[in-house]
């Protein structure tokens, strides 16, 4: 076996490990949350917007954490950091499980936002960039967040099912089983870049330069935008669907079908870029989802029409994931990417915080999911506009 094969070897099993960890680590500490929002309320006798706070304070924790995991990851890698953030994950669910106060809740879930952030997509997208060439990179990233797109799919029936079947409490001894299994996998199989790898660490000169770009601007606009309306959407779907007389269990399956349409949203933007701009099909995809969250509280008076809304939505429900780091390598290369992604990570991070809740009081005020939906038509639209305006400006390449 040559080296060149060795190497190759060695990406195919870390880009198979991460599409495998990233999977359960999204299941557990992110999506299985919109399937515990009733019943947490409904045993802790509180309201579904107190419990939706508490989803408010682990994105909190993780947007205050983002700049220094970013520059952890610059300086020494992700194994140590991914390993922790894993095992911390497993120790949190296994204490949400045993919660009797709301302050115990906040506290379990600011803990899993830290745990999220030293483990999930962004840690995971840094290990990957540092590890392939520009030309590998694009290829390597789809492997991951295809096979992760499949968490929600996977998870919410799965954990539906679960807290039908034994309660919430043993669905979540479940989940922290089935999270204790990327723990040795990031020990084992994270490891620095090998020798003449693909690593640069970025530069101050060139970050500030980057920050100074108002395209950069727009683009954190447009993608904050997006993930505030796929966050609040998320959040409240299944409530919403349960609120309009669908059994939770039919509920928790549609909603199951965002990670199978945010595959397939993610492999229709890479074949799209063979052609296309990656800016110009991300503002499309948007356009698709303002009109699919606008069309969802009519189109829900049947099965068929709701899964249909669902399906417009979703199929935009991944494709700012992966179009965010092939947009920075276009604008700005790929050298600073942990640095310049750090950056989009806080606002991104504080509008997944700040938009369930709004979503959740947009509906206790109004006593109607329709209005929380508009809003969040309103945020694609939005997002649609900066990236079209991003769009319209010419691309830009700030050296190192």
């Amino acid at each position: 076996m040559t080296h060149s094969d060795r190497d190759a070897g060695g990406h195919r099993i870390l880009v198979g490990t991460l599409a495998v960890t990233q999977t359960i680590g999204y299941g557990g500490l992110y999506y299985a949350f919109a399937v515990f929002l009733v019943p947490i309320a409904a045993d802790l006798h509180t309201s579904t917007t107190v419990v939706t706070g508490s989803y408010t304070a682990s994105v909190l924790a993780a947007a205050l954490l983002a700049v220094p995991v970013g520059r952890r990851l610059d300086r020494h890698g992700g194994r140590a950091l991914m390993t922790g953030g894993s095992l911390l994950g497993v120790l949190l669910l296994v204490a949400w499980s045993g919660i009797g106060q709301v302050w115990q809740l906040y506290a379990v879930q600011a803990g899993i936002g830290a745990a999220s952030a030293a483990s999930l997509y962004e840690a995971a997208f840094a290990v990957v960039i540092a590890w392939h060439t520009p030309r590998q990179r694009s290829a390597a990233l789809l492997a991951v967040t295809v096979v992760a797109g499949f968490a929600s799919t996977v998870f919410l029936p799965l954990t539906g099912w679960l807290v039908e079947q034994y309660g919430w409490r043993t669905a979540l001894l479940v989940l922290a089983a089935v999270q204790a299994v990327t723990v040795p996998l990031h020990a084992v199989v994270i490891r620095r870049p090998p020798a003449g790898g693909h690593h640069v660490r970025p530069t101050r000169s060139g970050t500030r330069a980057a920050l100074a770009d108002r395209g950069f601007w727009l683009l954190a606009a447009g993608l904050t935008a997006n993930t505030a309306a796929i966050s609040a959407y998320t959040v409240l779907l299944i409530p919403a669907l349960i609120a309009w007389h669908y059994p939770p269990a039919f509920a928790a399956t549609i909603a199951g079908l965002l990670g199978v349409l945010s595959v397939t949203g993610r492999l229709l933007t890479t074949g799209l870029q063979r052609r296309y701009r990656t800016v110009t099909i991300t503002a499309a995809v948007f356009t698709v989802q303002t009109v699919a969250a606008l069309l969802l509280p009519w189109a829900a008076g049947t099965a068929v029409g709701a899964i249909a809304a669902v399906i417009g939505f979703g199929l935009g429900f991944g494709v700012a994931t992966i179009a965010k780091p092939v947009i920075l390598a276009e604008r700005y290369d790929t050298t600073r990417y942990a640095t310049l992604a750090g950056v989009l990570v806080v606002p991104g991070t504080l509008a997944k915080a700040v938009a369930p809740l709004a979503g959740a009081g947009l509906h206790a005020a109004t006593g109607s999911y329709t209005t929380a939906l508009t809003a969040i038509a309103a945020c694609c639209a939005l997002a649609t506009a900066a990236l079209a305006g991003l769009s319209r400006r010419p691309l830009r390449t700030i050296p190192a």
